[in-house]
């Protein structure tokens, strides 16, 4: 089986920029659905990550858990600050032998960042949301804010960081 490119993939699912980040993405599921919050009970993206230190998550959190999914490609870095301070840097990805992880649940007010791995050319991963993301959920925070309250990681805040 050939491994597709990241073009390849752009133009078989149609991918689109994220409104909120600089990823490329297709919104896979929402359900019709609305739950009394106003939201969709549901909702479900595929998203693909690139080989450019312009494209990632940016560091964000969301007022509902967060399911990660990897599906193919090279390694992503899922940054996650919580709200005790404390710090983790999960890898998504294939070699769950050596710790890699298929699936990462972020917790509603964890922050949230994610890149391809350093040396990797893509990732392609999802995210659920149940109730469904609405726009006005993303919560993102500048690198300043960030490094005061996880000054361990610094720098890879500000490498997910826009400002």
């Amino acid at each position: 089986m050939a491994r597709p490119t990241p073009e390849q993939l752009v133009e078989l699912w149609n991918l689109r920029t994220m409104p909120t980040e600089n990823v490329r993405f297709l919104q896979s599921y929402v359900d019709d659905k609305i739950g009394p919050d106003g939201k969709p009970l549901c909702s479900a993206i595929v998203a693909l990550l690139v080989d450019d230190p312009s494209v990632f998550s940016d560091m964000h959190r969301l007022p509902t858990d967060e399911i990660w999914h990897f599906y193919l490609g090279d390694p992503i870095e899922l940054l996650l600050l919580y709200p005790d301070g404390s710090d983790e840097l999960v890898i998504l990805g294939h070699d769950v032998l050596a710790g890699q992880r298929v699936q990462a649940v972020v917790a509603a007010g964890v922050y949230m960042g994610a890149r391809l791995r350093p040396g990797g050319e893509f990732a392609v991963y999802g995210n659920t949301m149940a109730p469904g993301f609405i726009l006005s959920d993303f919560e993102a925070t500048g690198a300043e804010e960030l490094t005061a309250g996880w000054p361990q990681r610094a720098a890879l805040i500000r490498a997910l960081t826009r400002e």
